[in-house]
């Protein structure tokens, strides 16, 4: 069903199809900008192309070679080279007709499916800024994001995983005075909204980006530099805000190039794509990876450990890198199959610390190399298992520095410590990124006025350079590679009626590495459930994913003299909980 403009629940929406006024551009933090200067005055800024250039160079050299697997929608769709090229070009010219500036962020929220891949590479030929967001972003999470950025354009599939993605647009509209206009991709599920040609209204069909006319004098002065900002993607921090992480062309490809390096990957390598293309994991080291290599890109947009062995099976996988619940639902399924898929040769898990049982057991089922690795949405990757690395390295630890990157152990004071002290972990690459979006001040705290960036982990660094993250100072909870915006949800609890206290942790978790637990002081004569917190966070609009998962019940929670929630505690305890309750439950 198509929104019109005349619909009630489009009501104050804005109908002008033409966007106006034109956007500033996004711009670096005036930090990154001063030391890319002092780099440029030092001369030691090498010249750097473009990801589009990968494409256009292997749509010239092997234009039939299949670019993309689509294992998606219940269907394959298969694109070589040389179509991928023409897809990005036709939607780059309709993104120019549709008023789309250079250095304005676009946001879609779209799955790993071809229109994602295809409208990413022609943001990147229009000179646009692009805005990968989650597709299980609802309600609160879409309308603060697209309220920070004054994103005109957004890019929803009609329907994908129940969730009715034109409805929840036509829901944050009223909201957002800057979107003006919402291209809907058909097809996501049988049922789904399905606009035709576009409208006087809010909503157009991606088909008309896919089909535009070229404009006149086509693309020319569009291409932007390599040090302009080309990805704004979203993280979840300490603080409960999002944080808007911004990369230039430069950042991604040298943080990518460390990568390609490490891993001795080429253009006869085949990547596996499970993880989310609008997490770093997915869309640098899975989509730009295999565009980098020449490479054949498989994705699958629902994720089920069956239906990844038969893809990675079919197209002959040989690499993928993903959070540890991939790895652990493909090792059962390699179980019930009796094998691991054919050609896979390397599994590089990221996002959380790899249990080392999960990682041992996989190395086994899979017969492939299993590698612990690190890296941020800011830095990229850090530290790998390396083909070269003993097996047991490999997964026992999360790693060896990537060749021109950084790694330092140190003290409360800012002291190195040596080898087999455990301390706070700063990292540096050439990767790193230039700003959050409107917090510069963020920018200067992370990177402490230098250039080495505090992740807010614990970690100790071996006399063999092998590094082992050992917890996190940071309030946020990994959920499977998903980061939960801790504050967020506690902040929302405190509203509910019959919560006095509440505070979240993470407890432990064999598949997804760490859930969500809520510690709640009940109000006097009210009784809460996890029910009932469950169906509060969801009519807030809160992401699934981030809702606490078990509830305890406690009549006060621990405090330091100062009042502050003593958090550790409360994390020990549900850990010596779930061990208690393990054998019961066996």
């Amino acid at each position: 069903m198509l929104i019109p403009a005349g619909d009630p629940r489009a009501a104050g929406l804005v109908t002008e199809s033409r966007l106006r006024p034109d956007p500033a551009p996004i711009e670096p933090a005036p930090a990154a900008m001063e030391r890319r200067r002092a780099v440029e005055r030092a001369g030691r800024l090498p010249p750097r192309g473009l990801i589009t250039d990968d494409l256009d160079r292997f749509a010239a050299e092997c234009p039939g070679k299949v670019a993309i697997v689509d294992g998606s929608r219940g269907r394959q769709a298969v694109c070589d080279f040389a179509g991928l090229r023409a897809r990005v070009e036709r939607i780059a010219h309709g993104l120019v007709q549709a008023g789309v500036r250079p250095g304005e962020p676009v946001a879609f929220q779209l799955p790993n499916w071809w229109e994602f891949v295809a409208l990413q590479l022609a943001l990147v030929r229009t000179g646009a800024v692009s805005c990968p967001l989650m597709p299980i972003f609802r309600e609160r999470e879409l309308t603060f994001v697209l309220r920070q950025t004054g994103a005109r354009v957004l890019v929803v599939p009609d329907r994908f995983r129940k969730i009715d993605h034109m409805a929840l647009a036509a829901s944050v509209a009223p909201h957002l005075p800057d979107l003006r206009a919402v291209y809907v991709v058909a097809g996501g599920e049988a049922g789904g909204q399905r606009p035709g040609r576009a409208t006087d209204g809010l909503f157009h069909a991606f088909d008309d980006l896919l089909n535009a006319d070229p404009p006149r004098g086509g693309l020319d002065g569009r291409r932007p530099a390599p040090d302009d900002i080309t990805q704004l993607l979203y993280t979840s921090g300490t603080t409960g805000e999002p944080k808007g992480v911004l990369h230039t062309h430069r950042t991604l490809l040298d943080a990518l190039d460390l990568h390609v390096h490490h891993f001795g990957l080429g253009g006869e390598d085949v990547v596996f794509v499970p993880s989310p293309v609008a997490h770093q994991t997915g869309f640098l080291y899975g989509f730009w990876l295999a565009l980098r290599l020449g490479a054949t890109a498989v994705y699958q947009d629902i994720w089920s450990g069956e239906v990844g062995h038969a893809l990675m099976d079919q197209w002959g996988v040989t690499f993928v890198q993903a959070a540890t619940p991939f790895l652990s639902d493909l090792c059962e399924a390699s179980a019930r199959r009796g094998r691991g898929p054919a050609r896979l040769r390397m599994f590089v898990a990221t996002g959380a610390s790899v249990p080392r049982a999960l990682a041992r057991q996989a190395q086994g089922r899979l017969h492939a190399m299993v590698a612990g690795a690190f890296g941020t949405t800011e830095s990229g990757l850090i530290a790998a298992g390396a083909p070269a690395d003993p097996s047991d390295r490999a997964w026992q630890t999360d790693g060896r520095l990537l060749p021109g990157a950084g790694m330092r152990v140190v003290d409360e004071a800012g002291r190195d410590l040596p080898a087999g002290r455990q301390g706070r972990f700063l990292v540096s690459s050439p990767g790193m990124f230039v700003g959050y979006l409107g917090h510069p001040e963020w920018y200067d705290r992370a990177l402490g006025g230098g250039q080495w960036l505090d992740t807010g982990d614990v970690a100790v660094i071996d006399a063999d350079g092998y590094m082992s993250i050992k917890g996190r100072s940071k309030d946020v909870i990994n959920r499977g590679g998903e980061k939960i915006p801790v504050a967020e949800v506690e902040n929302l609890l405190y509203a509910h009626p019959g919560v006095a206290e509440v505070a979240v942790v993470a407890m432990p978790d064999p598949r997804f590495g760490e859930r969500a637990c809520a510690y709640l002081v009940p109000r006097a004569g009210q009784r809460v459930t996890l029910a009932d917190v469950q169906r509060y966070l969801e009519a807030e609009g809160v992401a699934k994913q981030y809702w606490p998962e078990r509830l305890e019940l406690v009549d006060a929670l621990p405090r330091t003299p100062s009042g502050k929630v003593q958090k550790f505690v409360l994390r020990d305890r549900i850990a010596a909980t779930l061990v208690d309750e393990a054998p019961r439950q066996a």
